[in-house]
């Protein structure tokens, strides 16, 4: 079964003025698109090439784990933005942060020293285990599922997620995704 570059859940020009068109046409387009690519062509032929996404990335390594889990991360990023989305959440996903963090305010503050505090390329993530909501980042193509842990959503902070609209400014990119982009209906789903 190849894997394929999925449809983004809007336009690419809907989230702006807060991520561009453009950085849609690389990171979607280009970067993701090429470890869709490089998986399909290191499987082809193999016993892999009928696991699922999720079974590949739990029995890879190396090379095949990072191009593999590297498609994963992003099919969730795509899916923890919204041209609607940002701030804080009410409902639901407002009473489980309330109590996880105690506050929005909280919960911003220890997102954002997690993503800005990432060394290099990462990922920041919200995940949700035995019914406990937390906050863990990880390097460079690593991801909650490798540790048996079930991520809701993610911040992308690799520099090729930011650098079109914020250059080397990842604090701003990280603010914006809080502020304007999160998908909170992620969370939502997950309760």
């Amino acid at each position: 079964m190849a894997f394929s570059l999925p449809e983004l859940p809007y336009a690419t020009d809907a989230l702006q003025p807060h991520l561009s068109a453009e950085t849609f046409e690389y990171h979607h387009g280009k970067h993701h698109k090429a470890y869709i690519d490089t998986t399909n062509q290191m499987v082809a032929g193999t016993p892999d090439e009928n696991l699922s996404l999720e079974e590949l990335i739990l029995k890879a390594e190396g090379k095949l784990f990072n191009q593999s889990a590297q498609i994963w991360n992003h099919n969730l990023y795509w899916r923890s933005l919204s041209p609607n989305g940002g701030g804080a959440p009410t409902g639901a996903a407002g009473d489980a942060i309330n109590e996880a963090f105690g506050s929005y305010d909280k919960f911003r503050e220890e997102f954002k020293a997690s993503a800005t505090a990432q060394f290099g390329s990462g990922w920041t993530w919200l995940t949700y285990d035995d019914g406990k909501l937390a906050i863990t980042s990880t390097g460079n193509a690593d991801l909650p599922l490798k540790h048996g842990s079930n991520a809701v959503l993610t911040c992308d902070v690799w520099e090729h997620a930011y650098y079109i609209d914020y250059r080397n400014a990842r604090p701003n990119y990280v603010d914006v995704f809080l502020d304007h982009l999160i998908n909170w209906q992620l969370l939502e789903d997950a309760l």
